[in-house]
């Protein structure tokens, strides 16, 4: 808690005064600005987290020792209380109450000013007490709100006095409520807790609530005309004059355009507009940011605020393809889901900008923010990177609710667009994903109801934002609603073969007026591999759609799919990826697509997972490691030269003596060379149409034990290189029989990894065993699990007949074992 002894005796008059609040200082330490003086802070540290709900509001602020010890803990914020049992294979995540408190001690010094905090987002309902009053009540887990806390406080203040600050207590709570969007029925986990930031902000009693820059650019003159408008908040109605000054800056940092104006005050004030004759257009190669800086004055103080924009044009060409700035650009895009290892949806913003920055760096220029609001770091983020944006709200599966369900809906899109609308980044709002999901959360499944649902919420985003267009993914019966529309279209993995993608997209292009296509790839088990990765799938039949049907995600049931019938490998999914890829070169019509996902997610769907409870679609793992397919993305988005030899993780191949195995090589270079062993066999010229690989793969015979391999591939005077070494097993192994645990590593600190091994009955290794096994610990260790990844999950399938984890000694001595169905027990002493 925050007990600041010096400002114990803080009177309601010190507590109650106000600074000039400044709403941007994120923005302006990230443009290099001058900050301006302190108004208010991040709430990261000072809370205690409960989980489960309270018998009364009492419970929050009875004495210490009134309380069992083990009640309330320190927690920083952001924080999610499904960290770690959203991934736990045993039993399903927490959905429920939580709460949390703290107290606040910071002085407010300008006269009648107002106290706000403002939550950044907080799942999935929340409730803000002040002490005994609730101050505030707030439906949706991922947009953000604010709540004025002056005058509760005043009556607080009132009652008991300045000591010990302000108490303040919030119950999150993501309980199951069928009557909420998102649907329980949603492949994803609805997180609970504060995992987001909280702030404390400080502002006039007039001030500004929401700055938004409406920007456009002329296609024909290329001139842009930008108007300014601001809310305020004004919650006693005081009615005074205010002076406003603007200033814009270019992106060189010259000031692009300055004035001022008096103005009386309104709930809404538009300021002059004006316009910037030959402006800096925004784009994936050059993503140019103007900055628009308010300052208010009044009688109550001053208050100044930061927002950035950006100048560009779009279109979606009827049957044709996607122009940004007057010039086609083919989206290459990913997705994107607010979850990691370890956290959940606590993601840290420097943590965010890590990722954000790995999928620039794979060639991204576009993404789909699934299924919800993302944080605000998310979109600053895409604005300096040149990311475009397809931001959605959570209206996903589960059929239509009532009223409340409705309400909800209507507004999370107000929010989203409210909130995120000066962001040049975003191109498409999004009104909902898979909608003719069945069965669904309610008896009824009218489709005629929600379709008229999609066509007022369709309504509802154009009167609020006419500058960008709308779009849904996977719903038929509504598909010529919006302005955007993305087909089902998962060749190669819930039905057809991969080979079938082109022929299924141009089908889908032509039956509306724009199409796009997200949700594309499949799953891959980081680090399994196979020598001939597409036999698993011979018998998928063609010819009978590509789409995603009913219960096709699952591991049983239904045809023949790779999803249920293929081998989960890395090897697989890198052969899809190219496949996919090498043909959108070569659709003139294009607009884009975007691969699903990013980075392996929590699901508590897929309990079955070779990681339980994991998609694994991912390019990267729950914690940000590159799996192969990373580099495939790069091979061909990517201008920077780089170079890949396929299977770093692939540890041991396997075949006859004598065998030649295909080697290959993803690279954007033209030209690549191979040695093995030291001996050069030959340089290939890369060609996108040339499957596999570009046509950089060879075909090498290995010889038993270790094989060194290294690639060096040229752009002009540019050479860059990579290496590995396999060893090659050329035995045959019979029936698994036997599991090992071996040693292999020790971390930072007290943590030491082990790998468990798969053999058969003569010892040799089972090198395309899937095993399912389970590792355990007894004594003073403890397993560091529950992260959702390849190396850190007690219970996983193998990959190629190992797999490793992780065991924190905690300085003594444990008993680590690894088990598996019909397979006896294995043991290893550690510490």
């Amino acid at each position: 808690m925050i007990r600041d002894r010096r400002r114990r005796d803080l009177s309601r008059r010190a507590l109650l005064k106000t600074t000039s609040a400044t709403l941007a200082l994120g923005a302006a330490r990230r443009l290099g600005a001058a900050a301006e003086p302190a108004t208010g802070r991040r709430l990261d540290r000072g809370w205690e987290y409960r989980r489960g709900d309270l018998g009364g509001l009492w419970e929050a602020w009875r004495p210490a020792e009134g309380e069992a010890p083990t009640e309330w803990h320190a927690v920083s914020v952001p924080h999610c209380w499904n960290a770690l049992d959203a991934v736990d294979p045993d039993q399903p995540y927490y959905q429920g109450p939580g709460w949390y408190r703290i107290h606040l001690s910071e002085p407010n010094p300008y006269p009648q000013g107002r106290t706000l905090l403002r939550f950044l987002g907080a799942g999935q309902k929340t409730d803000v007490y002040l002490f005994d009053e609730r101050v505030a009540q707030h439906v949706g887990g991922y947009d953000e709100f604010v709540v004025d806390v002056t005058d509760a406080a005043a009556r607080h203040l009132a009652r008991r006095g300045a000591k010990g600050g302000l108490p303040v207590a919030v119950r999150c709570d993501n309980g199951r409520d069928l009557e909420m969007i998102p649907s329980n029925e949603s492949d994803f986990c609805l997180y609970g807790g504060l995992y987001r930031e909280v702030e404390l902000l400080f502002v006039p009693a007039v001030s500004v609530e929401r700055m938004h820059v409406d920007a456009r650019v002329d296609p024909a003159t290329r001139k842009a005309r930008v108007a300014v408008g601001l809310r305020l908040h004004d919650p006693r109605r005081l009615g005074t004059p205010l002076e406003v000054t603007l200033e814009v800056t270019a992106p060189d940092g010259r000031v692009e355009h300055r004035s001022s104006a008096r103005l009386s005050a309104s709930l809404t004030l538009a300021l002059p507009p004006f316009e910037i004759g030959a402006p800096a257009l925004w784009s994936p190669e050059h993503p140019a940011l103007y900055r628009c800086a308010v300052t208010v004055t009044s009688a109550h103080g001053q208050q100044r605020l930061e927002e950035r924009f950006g100048l560009r044009f779009f279109e979606f060409v009827t049957h044709g393809p996607f122009k940004l700035n007057g010039e086609r650009l083919l989206l290459r895009g990913t997705h994107r889901h607010e979850d990691h290892a370890g956290l959940a949806a606590a993601m840290p913003e420097a943590l965010i900008r890590q990722e954000m920055a790995l999928i620039k760096k794979m060639g991204a220029n576009f993404i789909r923010l699934a299924h919800y609001q993302q944080s605000r770091h998310v979109l600053d983020a895409c604005d300096e990177l040149g990311i475009l944006v397809w931001e959605e709200i959570p209206w996903c599966r589960g059929g239509l609710g009532g009223e409340r369900y409705q309400r909800q809906a209507r507004d999370m899109l107000r929010a989203m667009i409210d909130q995120h609308r000066n962001h040049p980044s975003i191109v498409l709002w999004g009104l909902g994903n898979e909608n003719d999901w069945k069965p669904g959360d309610f008896e009824e499944h009218d489709e005629k109801k929600i379709r008229a649902f999609m066509i007022e919420l369709n309504h509802l985003a154009h009167e609020l934002d006419a500058t960008r267009k709308t779009c849904i993914r996977r719903c038929e019966f509504a598909r010529d609603v919006v302005d955007v529309y993305s087909p089902s279209i998962w060749a190669g993995w819930y039905r057809g073969q991969y080979t079938e993608y082109k022929a299924a997209s141009e089908a889908e292009m032509k039956k509306v007026d724009h199409f796009i296509h997200v949700e594309w790839g499949g799953d891959s088990h980081a680090r399994r591999h196979a020598e001939d990765p597409d036999r698993a799938i011979g018998k998928v039949l063609t010819g009978q759609g590509t789409d995603e049907r009913g219960l096709d995600f699952l591991r049983s049931g239904g045809q023949a799919r790779a999803s249920r019938d293929g081998d989960w490998s890395e090897s697989y999914i890198c052969n899809l990826f190219d496949w996919h890829l090498k043909e959108q070169e070569t659709m003139p019509w294009l607009t884009g697509t975007a691969q699903w996902v990013f980075k392996d997610f929590c699901t508590p769907l897929r309990p079955d997972n070779p990681v339980p409870r994991v998609n694994q679609k991912g390019v990267v793992e729950r914690d940000l490691t590159l799996k192969e397919g990373y580099y495939v993305f790069q091979s061909y988005w990517t201008t920077e030269p780089m170079v890949r030899l396929h299977g770093h993780s692939w540890r041991t191949r396997w075949g006859s003596a004598g065998e030649r195995k295909m080697v290959k090589v993803y690279s954007n270079c033209p030209t690549a060379e191979l040695w093995v062993g030291g001996v050069s066999q030959g340089t290939r010229q890369r060609r996108s149409e040339d499957f596999p690989a570009a046509g950089l793969r060879w075909m090498v015979a290995l010889h038993p034990g270790d094989n060194h391999l290294k690639v060096v591939a040229r752009r002009g005077s540019t050479t860059v290189a990579d290496e590995l070494t396999w060893g090659y097993e050329t035995r045959r192994w019979g029936a698994p029989a036997r599991l090992t645990l071996q040693r292999v590593g020790k971390g930072t600190g007290d943590l030491v990894t082990v790998e468990a091994r798969l053999h058969d009955a003569h010892g040799v290794p089972c090198l395309d065993a899937r095993t399912a096994v389970r590792f355990g610990v007894a004594g003073d260790g403890r397993l560091v699990d529950n992260l959702g990844t390849s190396t850190a999950s007690r219970q996983l399938e193998l990959y190629n007949g190992r797999a490793t984890i992780s065991v924190s000694t905690a300085g003594g001595r444990s008993m680590v074992s690894v088990a598996a169905k019909g397979l006896p027990t294995a043991f290893l002493p550690v510490g």
